[in-house]
Order: C-alpha cells, then structure tokens, then sequence
C-alpha cells in the first residue's frame, strides 16, 4: 500500500485516518507480508468492499470478522466467495435465511457483488489474511481502522441498517448511534451457532421494511443475472 486506492467518498470520510501511525504501521506490515507469503484477497480486492459501496451510497452495513482464507475464496466482501467455489458454510446458511424470510429461493451470486453495489456494505474487520492462517492479520491495525469506517457511517449519514452477526460483530454496537440508525442483532450463521437464533431471524425483511419507513429503496436480495 502505497498511496492508498480507495473510493474518493470513502477516502474523505477516513482522511484522518491514513496519516496516523498505527495506519502507516499496518501498511507496512501488510506490503512485507504480500512480498514474503501468500495473503487473500490479492492487492486489488483489498479495498473492494468500499470500492463497490461508496459511502454515499451506504444503506446497510454486515460485519465480518476475517476474510476466508482458503485457496482463492476471499475477493474483498465479507461471507462472499468467487463464483464457482464451493459455498462456505456460514454463505450456506446465509441462502437459507435468505429463502425462508422472503418465500423464494435465491437467484444470487455467491460473489454478493448485487448487494455491494445496491449500498449493502460488506465489512470485514480485518481486510487481509495469510493463507491458511486463519486470524493471521488480525490486532495489527485493521480493526481500528474498519471501526472508524463503521463509526464515520454512523456519525455522518442517517437511518443505515446495521446487521450484527455473532458476539464479534455485535461486540461493535458501541460505535453505532442506535438513536438515528438500526441495528439487527442474531447469532451467527456459522453452523455452530446458526440454530442459536440466526435462523428465523429475518434480517433480510427487517431490513427492508425499515428502508421502506425511512423513504428510501429497499434491497433487492433475491435476483441475480448470475443464477446459482
């Protein structure tokens, strides 16, 4: 990372932030760690998620925590994966939720890229990870980094739906100004806690209809070009 490639809204938003030095530190750590192993996503996908939803655009946000860090699956939105790899478990019960709570099966790419560009933020709290080293990149400065991406939504823009997933993403709720914006809570999708309440949870609905009351475009989750 040099000079950082990032939407302009975005780099706006998170100006002050690539100047401080636990920033300056990460993008050193990061650069050494593409030249010396193998990271996911490549360099390009880095920023996609910002890329993809610019902040002006930003009407949802889900959090992740890490990227996948199996052979070629990360491309840069959390729970996603390239078109044509097997569907993680937790993208599994994603599709699953996403059927029962709209009564129709999902027509969507596993990529997710349909959501990103509707303003559905797909955030992880670390952006980068070796391979096959799971939790790798995390406390090296991504997460207070994507925090301050998630606390800039919140301080500036009005009635976004914020989508917790798991005790991690909800650990996040403090940054968020519940008073103007939306936040739904569950458990994870992960099969290990999926039956734990993310099933049935209808976030993708909820969402909506708090869209809708606010004067503002619902979601369109279900249909894709790309059928899966």
């Amino acid at each position: 990372m040099k000079e950082v490639q990032i939407e302009a809204g975005w780099k706006k938003a998170l100006a002050g932030e690539f100047e401080k030095s636990y920033f300056k530190e990460l993008a050193e750590f990061v650069r050494n760690e593409y030249k010396k192993t193998t990271v996911y996503p490549p360099p390009k996908d880095m920023f996609r998620a910002f890329d993809l939803t610019p902040f002006d655009k930003v009407e949802v946000v889900i959090l992740g925590q890490d990227p996948y860090h199996g052979d070629k699956q990360a491309n840069g939105l959390c729970f996603a994966v390239h078109e044509g790899l097997r569907h993680p478990p937790s993208l599994q019960n994603i599709f699953k939720e996403l059927e029962s709570d709209l009564g129709e099966k999902p027509k969507i790419s596993s990529e997710l890229t349909e959501w990103a560009t509707q303003g559905v933020l797909l955030l992880n709290a670390t952006l980068t990870v070796r391979a096959h080293q799971a939790g790798s990149h995390q406390g090296k400065g991504w997460e207070q980094f994507t925090d301050a991406a998630i606390k800039a939504v919140s301080d500036k823009k009005d009635y976004v739906v914020f989508i917790l997933w798991g005790n991690f993403a909800r650990s996040k709720k403090t940054l968020i100004d519940t008073f103007k914006h939306d936040v739904i809570e569950s458990a994870h999708p992960s099969p290990f806690s999926a039956f734990s309440g993310f099933f049935g949870s209808k976030p993708f609905s909820r969402t909506n209809e708090y869209l809708a009351a606010h004067a503002k475009k619902p979601i369109t989750w279900l249909q894709s070009s790309i059928v899966v």
